[in-house]
C-alpha cells in the first residue's frame, strides 16, 4: 500500500494521518445517528468480536468445571496460566514477527519512522525496549493476569458475586457484552490519571512510559502495581450482576486489546491493497506527548477535560499552551511566600 496516499511523514522518517484522530460518535449532543450508524461495525470489527471469541474459546475449552475451581489448587492455577502464557506469546509475537522482526511493511503507516531494535537505551533491561518489554509482560504482566482471572472465576464457583445466567437474563446480559469496552475505557482512563501523579508516575507509571516509541510487547510492559490495576477490570462483573463468559471477555479486552493500541503502525497491511486499521493514533500520542489522551477516545474524557490531542498543528499549539500556564503555576507557587 502507499502510506503516502494516507498520511505525510516528515524529514525523520515519522508518519502522520491526513485525517486528525477523533473520538467515537458514542457521547455526544446533539446525537449523531447516521455518524453512529456508520462507526458500529468498527466497534465491533475485527477486535471486539474477536477477543468476545477467545474468551468464548476459553469458557468451553480451557476453564475447568465449577467443582474444580471451589477449591484453589495448583493444577488447575498452572494450567490457566500456561494457556494465558502461550495465547500472549502468540497473539503478541504474530504482530512483532510481522512488523519490528521481518518489517514485511517496512516503515508504511508507522508513526515513529525508527524501529526499537535500532535504538538501544540504558533505561531499558539489556539495552533492549523489545527484551525489556517481553520479560516485564511474562514476569508479572501474565501472572497478575492469570491471578486476578483465578481469583474472580473461584469467587463465582463459591457464590461470591452475583452469577446470572443468559437464560435468565439475556437482554441485560446481551447490554454488559456491547458496553464491555466502555467500562475498559472508564477503568482505563481513571487508573491512568491517578497514575500520572508525579509520585505515582515516578515509581510505577514511568517503566511503561519508557517505550516512547510503542512497539507490540510495550502494551504489557508495566510496573507489577500498574498491571493490578490495569486488570482489575475484570473485578467490575463480581460488583455488577454478570456472568463468567463476559468477565473473561473484559479480561481478554485488556489483555489482547491492549496489542493494537501499542502496535505503532496505522494499518497493518493484509495485501497490496488493503489493511486493518489499528486505531492507534491516539495512545501513540500520549507516548509521544505524555499529558494527553489519557483514554483511547471511546469515551471523550479527554475532550471534556482539554487534554485531548488529535495529531494536528493546532492540537500542539493547545497542549503548549496548556503547559506554559501549568508551569506558571508551579512557579506562583514556589514565589508565594508562606504565610
Amino acid at each position: 500500500m502507499d502510506d503516502l496516499k494516507y498520511g505525510t511523514r516528515d524529514k525523520r522518517g515519522n508518519w502522520t494521518p491526513n485525517k486528525p484522530a477523533g473520538t467515537a460518535p458514542l457521547f455526544v449532543f446533539p446525537p449523531q445517528p447516521l455518524a453512529l450508524l456508520k462507526w458500529l461495525p468498527s466497534y465491533f470489527l475485527p477486535y471486539n468480536a474477536l477477543f468476545f471469541l477467545s474468551a468464548l474459546a476459553w469458557w468451553a475449552w480451557v476453564i475447568p468445571s465449577v467443582e474444580v475451581m471451589q477449591t484453589l489448587a495448583w493444577g488447575w492455577v498452572l494450567w490457566l496460566f500456561a494457556v494465558n502464557a502461550v495465547a500472549v506469546f502468540l497473539w503478541y509475537s504474530a504482530f512483532e514477527l510481522h512488523l519490528y522482526i521481518r518489517r514485511a511493511q517496512g516503515n508504511r503507516f508507522k508513526y515513529n519512522g525508527k524501529f526499537p531494535a535500532d535504538t538501544p537505551s540504558d533505561v531499558f533491561w539489556f539495552k533492549s525496549q523489545n527484551l525489556d518489554n517481553f520479560l516485564r509482560g511474562f514476569l508479572s504482566g501474565v501472572p497478575i493476569w492469570t491471578g486476578l482471572q483465578v481469583l474472580v472465576l473461584w469467587c463465582y464457583a463459591n457464590g461470591i458475586g452475583n452469577w446470572v445466567t443468559f437464560a435468565d437474563h439475556p437482554v441485560w446480559l446481551v447490554f454488559l457484552c456491547l458496553i464491555v469496552p466502555v467500562i475498559h475505557e472508564f477503568h482505563f482512563y481513571c487508573i491512568h490519571r491517578l497514575i500520572h501523579v508525579p509520585i505515582l508516575y515516578k515509581w510505577v507509571h514511568s517503566v511503561h512510559h519508557n517505550s516512547i516509541n510503542p512497539s507490540p510487547w510495550s502494551s504489557l510492559s508495566m510496573h507489577p502495581v500498574e498491571h493490578l490495576a490495569y486488570f482489575s477490570t475484570i473485578l467490575y462483573h463480581l460488583i455488577l450482576p454478570s456472568n463468567p463468559l463476559i468477565a473473561l471477555y473484559q479480561l481478554h479486552y485488556a489483555g489482547f486489546g491492549a496489542v493494537p493500541g501499542h502496535v505503532g503502525f496505522d494499518k497493518v497491511e493484509l495485501t497490496e491493497d488493503t489493511g486493518i486499521d489499528s486505531h492507534a493514533f491516539i495512545h501513540y500520542l500520549h507516548h509521544k506527548y505524555f499529558e494527553v489522551n489519557y483514554g483511547d477516545g471511546l469515551i471523550p474524557i479527554d475532550k471534556w477535560t482539554g487534554t485531548f490531542h488529535d495529531g494536528t498543528k493546532e492540537a500542539d499549539e493547545r497542549m503548549k499552551e496548556r503547559y506554559r500556564q501549568k508551569k506558571e503555576r508551579l512557579n506562583a507557587r514556589k514565589t508565594t511566600p508562606a504565610e
